[in-house]
């Protein structure tokens, strides 16, 4: 009986997962009818980090600032903008931060540093803790 309830759930819990992967929030009136300048816009999208939700892209949220983003891009596409120039037009717009893979620049530096600067703090006091309670 608790096998059956474990497995039950253990197949719920993958279908919830499978259905939720991979969701796209661009709406059918946003989609080029050029697939090439599809593919550019959802290449841009995904590496466009959503302002309001800040934890996805532009191309999974489903924020209002998000989705006019995603026309803004469709629409320089079809302007003829270079993939560059797109992303130059929102970082001068935005900022680095509208980037999901900020340029390892100055301004950034400490985006790219802090993460191993807390890695070596954290190893430096559970050692220093480790030590102190084999001392006692």
């Amino acid at each position: 009986m608790k096998l059956k309830n474990l497995t039950f759930l253990f197949i719920t819990f993958l279908l919830i997962q499978l259905t939720t992967l991979n969701t796209y929030s661009v709406e059918p009136e946003e989609i080029l009818e050029n697939k090439q300048q599809e593919m550019r816009a959802r290449y841009i999208s995904k590496n466009i980090r959503c302002m309001i939700c800040q934890n996805q892209s532009i191309d999974e949220s489903m924020a209002p600032l998000a989705k006019d983003l995603r026309i803004l891009i469709r629409k320089k596409i079809q302007e003829g903008h270079t993939d560059k120039e797109i992303i130059e037009y929102l970082t001068n717009r935005y900022g680095d931060f509208i980037l999901l893979k900020p340029p390892l620049k100055l301004s950034t530096l400490a985006l790219w540093l802090f993460p191993f600067i807390f890695f070596i703090l954290g190893i430096y006091f559970i050692y220093n803790h480790n030590i102190r309670s084999k001392k006692n």
